[in-house]
């Protein structure tokens, strides 16, 4: 999958949960993450991360991936 797909997905996400209290937001977004992508997709998000590759990625979208890049969370 694209780079550029992945962050469309995450960016549609955080903008759902943009209207609740930031921590909540940030939950949910890492949380619908966290529970409905496939493996391979987080990987991939998450080596995006790695190497700095986060232009077009909303604030919210970049700090659910990185709760959860920090919570080891891959599958």
């Amino acid at each position: 999958m694209k780079n550029e797909e992945l962050v469309r997905m995450a960016n549609q996400i955080s903008q759902f949960f943009e209207p609740y209290p930031e921590a909540e937001a940030i939950a949910g977004t890492a949380g619908h993450i966290k529970n409905f992508w496939d493996p391979r997709m987080k990987k991939q998000l998450f080596a995006m991360l790695d190497a700095g590759e986060t232009d077009g990625l909303l604030p919210l979208a970049q700090k659910a991936a990185e709760q959860l890049k920090q919570q080891g969370v891959s599958q």
